[in-house]
């Protein structure tokens, strides 16, 4: 794959950048700028070396319409304030105006354009479009492996007309990611939570063959619990996939893996802020209950096969994490992992980064921010965005 690091003379070069910026804003103020920061690595990195930076990425979903709600505008000033740099923003990604702002970028300038996803032609991956938007360029660099997966103008298209790089953003999630899939340290330990099991399907089939134990919690265990003739009462589970649970669970004992489901568990009746829970065996969930968390039988479960692990990836939260009486399940757990000092130790999913301390994913080897990326890139997919930058010849 080629990388940022093998390019030779980066002076007086336009460097077109794919980030992730498309992070939670309200009021015009960004809330969560983790993507932001991991974008600075390489921001930093071609400002050192003299290139006029130009960066480019997508908010929210506007559905090909310029909507003020999802101007990157905001984004400006949170970057420049990390980099102590000033950064310049235009309010188009293509045009006369775009064209003007690159063009007069001088060696060690950041400029920021607005929103890709304003033009329908950047998820049509419109050949025209990428053209329009890496004119004025002389390098691109795709820095945003969580939109690896989407075969994008800004994230394809624009690798016809430019030498095209992985980032460091990308190689880190890439290079981590991999090692999953590789000659994991042993035992290896999936932990999949979450809402729901159709989401994980691709993954859960493909690390079969690779783990030693899954630990499954969050709504998705509820589904497994169905199909093995357990009352989970008003839960959420999805009937439709019962039966792909039943199968998952066999072929898991027939390759000699632990799959192990919650032993008790949280319940309410009601799934508010103020709601209370009672922890109870999983054989006493009524028919009116609601499973809101693992209860403390299975985090201590859970915990034992965490201690002794070499490896461990973790994906979902185990209960309605949002609310702090239900989160207590994947807060233990976290610092379960974080305790293990010789594990390789992988974290993903928005949900469970953020109800993971700060203190506690600084003790993880990585914490991927992709989202749905990484889900298909384990799940042994190719991704178009990374196939971009394998085969092209520069």
């Amino acid at each position: 794959m080629n990388k940022i690091e093998d390019i030779t003379d980066l002076a007086d070069k336009k460097v077109l950048v794919r980030v992730d910026y498309n992070v939670p804003v309200k009021k015009g103020k960004v809330t969560n700028n983790e993507r932001v920061i991991a974008s600075l690595e390489t921001i930093n990195f071609l400002i050192e070396k003299g290139a006029g930076v130009v960066l480019c990425s997508h908010l929210g979903r506007p559905d090909g319409q310029k909507k003020i709600e999802f101007s990157l505008k905001p984004l400006a000033k949170e970057l420049e304030s990390l980099i102590k740099t000033r950064v310049k923003f235009v309010d188009d990604c293509i045009g006369l105006d775009k064209d003007k702002a690159v063009m007069g970028l001088k060696p060690g300038e950041v400029l920021l354009l607005e929103n890709v996803r304003f033009y329908p032609e950047e998820e049509t991956n419109d050949a025209l479009f990428a053209q329009k938007l890496s004119r004025g360029c002389d390098i691109y660099i795709d820095d945003a492996f969580s939109s690896s997966h989407r075969a994008h103008a800004s994230v394809v298209g624009v690798s016809e007309y430019l030498p095209s790089y992985a980032g460091f953003c990308m190689e880190k999630e890439i290079d981590n990611l991999s090692k999953l899939l590789g000659n994991t340290a042993k035992p290896f330990v999936f932990i999949s939570g979450g809402a729901k099991i159709s989401d994980k399907i691709g993954i859960l089939e493909n690390l079969l063959g690779k783990v030693d134990t899954m630990l499954i919690g969050g709504g998705m265990a509820n589904t497994f619990l169905s199909g093995q003739q357990v009352e989970v009462g008003c839960s959420l589970y999805e009937e439709d996939f019962v039966k792909k649970s039943q199968e998952i669970i066999t072929l898991g004992q027939q390759k000699g893996i632990k799959i192990i489901l919650p032993i008790d568990v949280v319940i309410t009746r009601d799934i508010t802020e103020n709601a209370k829970g009672l922890n109870v065996p999983i054989d006493e969930v009524g028919e009116l209950d609601i499973i809101a968390d693992i209860g403390f039988d299975t985090i201590s479960l859970f915990e034992k096969e965490i201690a002794k692990a070499g490896t461990v990836f973790w994906n979902g939260p185990l209960g309605v994490a949002e609310f702090p009486e239900f989160a207590k399940g994947t807060v233990l757990i976290g610092k379960a992992i974080a305790r293990n000092e010789s594990v390789f130790s992988v974290i993903g999913g928005g949900d469970t980064i953020a109800a993971i301390s700060e203190e506690v994913k600084d003790n993880y080897s990585f914490v991927s921010m992709a989202g749905g990326a990484s889900m298909e890139f384990l799940e042994g997919k190719e991704l178009p965005g990374i196939k971009a930058l394998e085969y092209k010849v520069v």
